[in-house]
Parts: structure tokens; C-alpha cells; sequence
């Protein structure tokens, strides 16, 4: 199991909306989440009835809020948009 690394999930949530302005408005919904069954942390992504979730690695999640590199945490939420048809 992950290590719980502590995030603010609100921050890491604008950091989001800053990758991805769409994301906050015209009703795609996002929430970070610590997940136990996995043992880390999940960006939710929501629209019409519709989420998918995808799981953090801590590292990615601290290199991002630190403003030093968010590749990784652009990619898999750009994956998860690609998989909700909003890309």
C-alpha cells in the first residue's frame, strides 16, 4: 500500500482547473479523493451521470503542487477526458 502522502485535495484540484480550464465548468465535475481500498489518491472526473477515476502516484501529485512539473497529472487526466468523450 501507498504511503498517504497529505495534499490539500481543494489546491490540487485548482491546480487541475489551471491544466484543464474546461474542467470546473461546463459541468465536468472533478473531486480528489483519498481512496482505502487502493491506498492512494484519486482524481474523479463526472459529467451527465458519467465518472471515471484515475489513481495518483505521490510523487507526480508533490512534483505538481510544488509548480515543478504536472506532465504526469496532465496526461492521465487528459485520459480521463478522452474516456468521458470530452476530448
Amino acid at each position: 500500500m501507498t504511503k498517504k502522502i497529505q495534499i490539500d485535495p481543494e489546491k490540487l484540484c485548482k491546480k487541475i482547473e489551471q491544466i484543464y480550464p474546461d474542467i470546473g465548468a461546463c459541468g465536468i465535475n472533478v473531486s480528489v479523493e483519498w481512496d482505502e481500498e487502493v491506498g492512494s489518491w484519486a482524481v474523479v472526473l463526472e459529467k451527465d451521470g458519467k465518472s471515471l477515476k484515475t489513481h495518483l502516484e505521490p510523487e507526480d501529485i508533490e512534483a505538481c503542487e510544488k509548480g515543478e512539473k504536472c506532465v504526469a497529472l496532465g496526461l492521465q487526466i487528459g485520459e480521463l477526458k478522452r474516456n468521458l468523450g470530452l476530448l
